[in-house]
């Protein structure tokens, strides 16, 4: 063997009869053919100092080599194993020998891979000082092991030095690490980190790029290329009455009953997988709350089959050491395509679906309904702005005629609400009344309808000075009661714009009034005594508890529709006989304790008809007019003061 000079680079003269490299501190080239033929030679930097050394101190290099506990190879610019020692051949399960001229790149892995295999040739290349990475690689007995790989320049030579060194050990200690992490210890499921690690990396969004995380993605298992679906499913549950299990019988027992919960759901998650298709993850995800995630599902039926086994599952009692328990389970489902999807948008369409079955009763899969989730934002959206939007002045009100029953006088009007929405347009208040009862906002706006009723009110009046004035009619919210000082604020309103108590009526529903005790009875009182008359509005459909009409301050009863509805004799309809005895029982009974009655939802002149001739007082609804902007009903007014007879009649369909 024979060793040149050129350039800065020097090697070590191999003593004769090598047919190893020496190798120490500064390991040399050493001429080899290569296995396509080409001569590789060793160069050395001339006076350099590995070329005084001595045959002795070669020998030394070449022994601590082939005695390193390390695996290791010297490789040419070209990747090939020159030399390998007895630790890389006892680590691959052969001879050292049979590793020359063998490309390295073959033996580790290292071209597995894009970005692997570019900085491995930027090593051989001379442009890259040092290359490590971490390949799983597979001894000759067939047994796996972890290694981590270092490729480096030689220096002083133009040979590339390759190590190997074991990690399997570490890697499995970090597993039990990263077990232990990610496990919960209560049921032994995956814990929420790990369930949104694999949401994560099926849905294609997953942070983790390098060759170790991917290795433990595949411990998982991806299922067959011919399974995949392109879809994912989520059943998110949550155990009903949970929480009295542990108040009652201690976490010891609850503990036990999650466990055996977790065990429930892995059989009926396996059943599943065995018997459709998919690759399912059971994770506890806090608390009570337990997630099956279905990777390539085969569409709905497969998730609400799975929903639906869970719960018969889940109703089987318990054995828990003595207790024998019985528990339930709301379940949201979530199925759709994978792609385009979050893990974010996925999971708060399964937090959503599991509120609607909570919702609907418990103890229910609930499947989510885009429609109705729509539905739900739009609500959101209601809900943010509600109360800037009365300071923007976005409401208006409409009014619709009261009419008497005896001879279609028009005796008053109810104020009713419609928010002009910027972008959903005109709503009723069926849209956005019950929002603003829930966050209190129906105060500022009750208010506002109130005073707005009012001084529309006393307009008319001014303007037709010689006509019967019109009452107002004015809805209000049992929380205007509670959470403001109604009387005062009526009070205020009526000086502020010079209205009569007597043309002022409010509404509230018969749930509201029936019952009625503390604060909200002494505030009717008040009203009451102060001249403003008081409605039961809807009355029929809540308590009906007739014995507090005598010890309400309540004036006018307002007949549900859903009664009078049962009135109609012509289009085919079929009228109740039953509802045509209560409405005049009803109406008996109100005029026996000095009552009004006002009859909703009037469309037809039959009904019409018929409630006049049981007595009901005054009629509302399409028959005469929907609820209409101030101008119309100004209108009507100036139309009927030019009548020479001064009657103040209106026809149906006339406003």
């Amino acid at each position: 063997m024979s060793a040149t000079s050129e350039g800065p680079r020097s090697a070590a003269v191999a003593a004769p009869g090598d047919t190893q490299p020496s190798v120490g501190d500064t390991p040399p080239s050493v001429t080899e053919r290569h296995p396509v033929g080409r001569t590789a030679t060793a160069r050395a930097t001339a006076g350099g100092s590995a070329a005084a050394r001595t045959p002795s101190e070669l020998r030394d290099y070449r022994a601590a080599f082939q005695a390193a506990q390390l695996a290791m190879a010297v490789l040419d610019h070209d990747g090939a194993v020159v030399s390998a020692n007895e630790a890389l051949g006892e680590l691959l399960g052969t001879e050292p020998a049979a590793l020359r001229e063998q490309p390295a790149a073959d033996l580790v892995d290292l071209a597995s891979d894009a970005r692997t295999w570019h900085a491995y040739h930027e090593v051989l290349g001379g442009r890259r000082a040092r290359f490590r990475c971490t390949r799983r690689l597979k001894h000759a007995e067939g047994r796996a092991l972890w290694a981590e790989v270092t490729v480096a320049p030689v220096p002083e030579s133009e040979s590339v030095l390759l190590s190997i060194a074991d990690i399997s050990d570490r890697r499995e200690l970090q597993a039990r690490l990263r077990h232990l992490q990610m496990h919960d210890p209560v049921t032994r499921l995956p814990n929420r980190a790990l369930f949104f690690e694999r949401l994560s990396s099926t849905l294609g969004a997953s942070p983790y790029e390098n060759d170790e995380t991917a290795g433990e993605f595949g411990d998982f298992g991806e299922g067959g290329a011919d399974g995949r679906t392109g879809r994912i499913g989520l059943c998110y549950l949550d155990l009903d009455g949970f929480k009295a299990v542990n108040d009652t019988l201690g976490h010891r027992v609850g503990d036990r009953l999650l466990a055996a919960v977790a065990g429930r759901l892995t059989e009926c998650a396996d059943h599943d997988s065995r018997t459709r298709s998919g690759n399912h993850l059971v994770a506890r995800l806090g608390g009570d709350e337990f997630g099956i995630l279905v990777e390539d599902s085969t569409g709905t039926e497969q998730l609400t089959a799975l929903a639906r086994s869970v719960l018969a599952a889940l109703q089987l009692p318990f054995d828990l050491a003595g207790q024998r328990l019985s528990v339930s389970a709301s379940i949201g489902v979530v199925e759709r395509t994978a792609a385009g999807t979050t893990p974010t948008a996925l999971m708060q369409a399964a937090d959503t679906t599991l509120y609607w079955a909570k919702a609907d009763g418990k103890a229910r899969w609930t499947l989510f309904d885009p429609e109705r989730n729509a539905h739900r934002m739009t609500r959101q959206a209601l809900s943010s702005t509600l109360r800037p939007a009365v300071e923007r002045e976005e409401f208006v009100l409409e009014y619709q005629p009261l009419v008497g029953m005896a001879d279609g006088t028009v005796r008053g009007v109810e104020a009713l609400v419609r928010w002009n929405h910027p972008q959903f347009g005109t709503l009723a208040p069926n849209r956005f009344i019950g929002i603003a009862e829930e966050d209190g906002s129906i105060v500022q706006l009750g208010g506002w309808v109130l005073r707005t009723a009012c001084r529309q009110a006393r307009q008319w009046q001014q303007e037709h000075p010689d006509d019967e004035p019109l009452f107002v009619s004015v809805n209000v919210a049992v929380r205007q009661v509670w959470d403001s000082d109604l009387v005062s604020d009526v009070a205020e309103i009526l000086a502020e714009t010079g209205l009569s108590p007597g043309l002022l009526q409010l509404e509230l529903t018969e749930s509201a009034v029936m019952g009625s005790a503390g604060r909200p009875l002494q505030a009717l009182q008040a009203l009451s005594e102060m001249g403003v008359r008081i409605a039961i509005d809807d009355f029929g459909t809540g308590y009906s508890n007739l014995a507090y009409l005598s010890r309400l301050p309540v004036s006018v009863l307002k007949l549900d529709g859903s009664f009078v509805r049962g009135f109609r004799y012509d289009e085919g309809a079929h009228p109740s006989p039953a509802d045509e005895m209560i409405v005049e029982a009803l109406v008996q009974l109100a005029h026996r304790l000095g009552l009004t009655v006002t009859a909703e939802c009037v469309e037809t002149a039959g009904q019409a008809e018929r409630l006049r001739g049981i007595g009901c007082d005054t009629g509302q609804g399409w028959l005469y007019s929907r609820a209409v902007s101030p101008d119309r009903i100004t209108r009507l007014l100036t139309d009927r003061t030019r009548d020479t007879a001064r009657t103040p009649v209106i026809t149906p369909q006339r406003v």
